[in-house]
């Protein structure tokens, strides 16, 4: 399973980012382009910890076995709940400036010179878990309008 720890993958992500223009449609969910990429934007802010998120979700996703299928093996679900903290700009989002924003921030995602902070859904994930999940959670969202 790929990593968004590796340079490789997160400069293939911010490539494909690239692709998109401010017209793309979803392929499905209520984001615009401008608002998915604010969306990744905060999600890496809150892997880092430069965002708090409230902890939530089902207690379940914290059970060690659960979080590992979820995380390693099941496809990511379509229009899955997400932290309110997460969507809050997304309304309001300029494309241009949320691209600029994961085209510099995204490759400085590397896993090692940051901490990790515990994820509000899953709890203390481990590295791997976390850089699995990033790029899971990042090429869920391409694909959701075609890049």
């Amino acid at each position: 399973m790929p990593t968004a720890w590796e340079p490789a993958v997160r400069t293939a992500l911010v490539n494909r980012a690239r692709t998109l223009t401010a017209q793309h449609a979803a392929k499905w969910g209520k984001f615009s382009t401008a608002g998915m990429l604010a969306h990744l934007n905060e999600s890496a802010r809150m892997a880092t910890g430069e965002l708090t998120v409230t902890s939530k979700g089902p207690a379940l996703l914290r059970f060690p076995p659960m979080r590992y299928l979820i995380i390693h093996h099941l496809p990511m679900p379509k229009s899955a709940p997400t932290a309110p903290e997460l969507l809050a700009r997304s309304n309001d989002a300029d494309f241009a400036r949320e691209l600029q924003m994961f085209a510099e921030t995204f490759p400085r995602l590397d896993g090692t010179s940051h901490p990790l902070v515990s994820h509000p859904a899953f709890g203390e994930l481990s590295h791997r878990s976390w850089g699995v999940l990033s790029h899971k959670h990042t090429d869920h969202h391409l694909r959701q309008f075609g890049a």
